[in-house]
């Protein structure tokens, strides 16, 4: 009896501990993809938009428009990747949850923009599925933060 207990107990152990393994690997790649792409927004860098955003992305931006990846590509595009001295703000995060749902994600966190003349704050939140290995944005909502 002793002897089938531990043998359930060894068989058994590597599927509790492996999905808990794996939703920690999650959610490191999630921080390093947020923090990845914030370096990229902070240099208008469109490969980096690119692979951030879902081809069937829903944007809904703090000013209140909502539209897709290709006009949010088009924006990108336009203006072109910022030399080191046309960077104006830097962009990065504060406060990052992930709360994770199998092949989908919700990541939710502070934006921050600081520029030489003041730090803008916005309440962002975005969710991502996980499709051959890697994660994108399927939807975004990007909020003013009150104070």
């Amino acid at each position: 009896m002793k002897t089938n207990l531990l043998l359930a107990t060894l068989l058994l152990t590597p599927m509790l501990v492996s999905p808990t393994l794996a939703l920690a690997d999650d959610k490191a790649d999630l921080t390093a993809l947020l923090s990845e792409f914030l370096d990229g927004a902070t240099r208008n860098d469109a490969a980096i938009h690119n692979k951030y955003w879902a081809d069937e992305l829903i944007y809904t931006s703090s000013g209140g428009t909502r539209f897709g990846k290709a006009e949010l590509m088009q924006g990108v595009s336009s203006r072109g990747m910022l030399k080191a001295d046309e960077i104006d703000t830097v962009y990065s995060s504060e406060d990052v949850r992930i709360m994770q749902y199998g092949d989908t994600a919700v990541v939710a966190f502070v934006l921050v923009g600081k520029s030489d003349k003041e730090t803008k704050r916005y309440l962002n939140s975005g969710t991502f599925i996980k499709r051959n290995g890697q994660w994108q944005a399927v939807n975004w909502q990007a909020t003013v933060k009150a104070n």
